[in-house]
């Protein structure tokens, strides 16, 4: 039986990560493959009451490094009990996000440090690296625009969480950080424009997933 192969969706908020993941789901049926769709933080059922805290408890102030470990544990726990065991029989697993989004968001923009999340999320992986991570690439000033859903009401987000809703700086900070590491890991991080319409966008995903699925 052949190993599953890992691929992760990156980019800022509002990159359309989701339409994507939905277009290239809807391939992996059209071409008879074994998957399983998954997400950062909420994966597991532990991961849904961290992603809670992480996202929808304003009332809970976290410092940095507070934030860093609460990813840290759920990517332990999703990897330890859905990922690693699904890669080994033979199924392929699509993550909305997993750790180059906590080396951009922790440890580039909230100054955790970058070296030191990577090593932490090494651990919570098992040392295991997605196989392609696909990053769509969206300019930092419209974040704000794309995440707010009184001016786009087809979309799939309830609300706007703390990390939508952080400032430009901010935004740019994880632009910057993600293009690092694309630099860092050209073969496996797959830069797209997403400025570029959700078909066009589709397409540059199915070649390098294709290279990736049939490569000899």
């Amino acid at each position: 039986m052949s190993r599953g192969y890992l691929i992760s969706f990156e980019g800022l908020d509002g990159a359309g990560k989701t339409t994507q993941i939905d277009l290239l789901v809807r391939w992996f049926k059209e071409q008879s493959l074994p998957y399983k769709r998954t997400r950062e933080p909420g994966g597991t059922s532990l991961g849904i009451e961290i992603r809670n805290l992480l996202f929808n408890r304003s009332d809970i102030t976290l410092t940095p490094l507070a934030e860093a470990f609460l990813f840290q544990a759920d990517r332990a726990q999703h990897f330890a009990t859905l990922i690693l065991p699904l890669l080994a029989q033979g199924t392929h697993v699509i993550t909305d996000r997993c750790f180059d989004s906590s080396i951009a968001y922790q440890g580039a923009a909230r100054g955790v440090g970058e070296a030191l999340v990577e090593r932490l999320s090494l651990i919570a992986t098992q040392d295991y690296q997605p196989d392609l991570t696909l990053l769509l690439d969206l300019d930092p000033a419209n974040v704000g625009i794309r995440t707010d859903i009184t001016r786009n009401p087809g979309s799939q987000r309830e609300h706007q969480s703390r990390f939508d809703t952080e400032s430009e700086q901010f935004q740019l900070s994880l632009r910057t950080a993600f293009m690092e590491l694309a630099h860092k890991y050209p073969a496996r991080i797959k830069v797209i424009d997403a400025s570029l319409t959700p078909e066009q966008v589709h397409q540059h995903i199915v070649r390098f997933v294709s290279e990736l699925l049939y490569k000899e």
